[in-house]
């Protein structure tokens, strides 16, 4: 089931499966599902670009499903990086006993940015990449938007 919906960075369109958020894709597919778990990521999403929401409650099935430790250890770890705050590829790498590139590459296949927050995570001399449409200019606008455009400074 899915749900498309209008932000303030483009049309994005939600996808839900047993009850839980499997995708967020940079895109309207036109789709109008009230599916309850796709009706709260909307709700949520719309407080979040409204600057009334700071952590996301609606059930991500990447948190359930993860396939390796590594992946749940990774998604929990995005979550803890708190609203408006960030952390360095390579401080994540230490914690986490991996490459800073392994960490690169999951922000980069994150099925579900913004609410699992891959950009809240930046290079040591930089910005880093984004996968979401607008790449790194959407990743400046959502620090901007959760306040943390002082550390892009």
């Amino acid at each position: 089931m899915k749900r498309s919906l209008t932000s303030p960075l483009g049309p994005l369109t939600i996808t839900a499966e047993d009850g839980a958020i499997v995708a967020l894709d940079w895109k309207d597919e036109g789709a109008g599902s009230r599916d309850p778990a796709l009706l709260t990521a909307e709700a949520e999403l719309q407080a979040y670009f409204a600057g009334q929401l700071t952590v996301f409650s609606v059930p991500m099935a990447p948190l359930m499903t993860a396939k390796t430790p590594f992946q749940k250890r990774f998604f929990q770890a995005l979550l803890e990086i708190p609203f408006g705050e960030t952390r360095e590829y390579g401080q994540l790498a230490d914690d986490l006993g991996v490459s800073a590139q392994a960490i690169g590459q999951a922000c980069g296949a994150n099925p579900l940015p913004i609410l699992i927050p891959c950009h809240r995570v930046l290079g040591a001399a930089g910005l880093g990449g984004y996968s979401g449409a607008g790449g790194v200019e959407t990743k400046v606008a959502l620090l901007r938007l959760e306040g943390a455009a002082s550390l892009l400074i």
